[in-house]
């Protein structure tokens, strides 16, 4: 089966539940690994979360399917979510068809991969896009009408009433990312006290107190300085990044987005080609024309490979050491920064 993240809940009620294995891809990985999160809260019994990665699957396939078919030491239910990079996935997938199409698979543990810089038209997605028990969602950049629609479906769930342009605000605040923009919705219902049973009002200044930066204090001048090898200038980015409390998850995610939309637009640049021109019939933001021309440049082809797992391994790292999130993110800013430098 295949879906977008807009029909992907009419997808889901007509799967009847036959969907064992979830391959989540596209340029919006915040999107997919959102979509991964409600599905899971939607479990019966989500029980304990297995997570793998594309290097353990891509050197040993055989993985999946046995964390899969395992139980845990006490009995437990599980599930499994993977977070690979492109078709690092293949091999252990086309392993879960194949047993699948066996029945050995019936009563499995469900699979959640969420693939960055992979699309519909991967090895893998093409693998599970006539089966009934497998569903490929592709997750495109939000927009801003989107991403306020889904800020306003947040606050409600929450018992928050926003009034006037705040949801668009909270959106823009966040660069159209729907796992801050949930951040800062969990933080307006904790700060006003507000759930479902006991709604409240939210105002322009209860989000001027406890908000996300606006992208004039945001993570893109960090991100450019880091991607396009901006040694002398990244570390007064670095020391603005502390001064103004920018999230490192969310400078994390942004160098995410960025990676993947280098690589979408790599794989589609002509060999030869004007960039300045394709840049502006893919639709580019113009204001962003020359940053983005200049990292098109410095990681192409098996750099850009090597990217995008490492800030996915980034990602993680921040999460599962939030003490130390900023040194961490400081140092992998770093070594990004000197090897786009070295490609001068």
């Amino acid at each position: 089966m295949k879906a977008t993240q807009r029909d992907l809940a009419q997808v889901l009620r007509r799967s009847g539940g036959a969907i064992r294995l979830f391959f989540f891809c596209g340029q919006d990985e915040a999107g997919a690994s959102t979509a991964v999160a409600r599905l899971v809260a939607d479990l019966p019994d989500a029980g304990e979360r297995v997570d793998l990665s594309g290097a353990e699957l891509k050197s040993d396939p055989a993985r999946l399917v046995d964390e899969a078919r395992s139980t845990s030491l006490f009995g437990d239910t599980r599930h499994i979510l993977a977070r690979v990079s492109g078709d690092d996935a293949h091999d252990a997938v086309a392993s879960w068809c194949e047993l699948a199409d066996r029945g050995a698979m019936e009563g499995g543990w469900p699979v959640f991969v969420v693939a960055t810089s992979a699309t519909d038209k991967s090895r893998t997605a093409k693998l599970l896009l006539k089966r009934a028990d497998a569903l490929v969602a592709v997750f495109y950049p939000p927009d801003l009408k989107s991403v306020t629609a889904d800020v306003r479906a947040m606050a409600d769930a929450a018992g928050l009433r926003l009034g006037g342009n705040l949801a668009e605000r909270i959106a823009g605040a966040v660069n159209l990312d729907v796992r801050l923009a949930q951040s800062e919705v969990d933080k307006l219902a904790l700060y006003l006290d507000a759930a479902p049973q006991n709604p409240r009002t939210v105002e322009q200044a209860d989000y001027d107190l406890i908000g996300a930066r606006t992208e004039e204090d945001g993570f893109m001048p960090l991100v450019n300085a880091a991607l396009s090898g901006e040694l002398k200038k990244l570390p007064g980015e670095i020391a603005r990044m502390r001064e103004v409390s920018l999230n490192p998850v969310g400078v994390a995610l942004a160098l995410e987005r960025r990676a993947a939309q280098l690589a979408s637009l790599s794989g589609k640049m002509l060999p030869g080609e004007d960039v300045m021109g394709f840049l502006k019939a893919q639709g580019v933001f113009f204001r962003e024309h020359r940053e983005i021309a200049d990292q098109l440049r410095r990681w192409s082809g098996g750099k850009m490979e090597r990217l995008v797992p490492r800030l996915a391994d980034l990602h993680r790292a921040l999460l599962a050491n939030s003490q130390i999130a900023e040194l961490l993110l400081a140092q992998e800013l770093t070594q990004i920064s000197r090897f786009a430098a070295a490609r001068r």
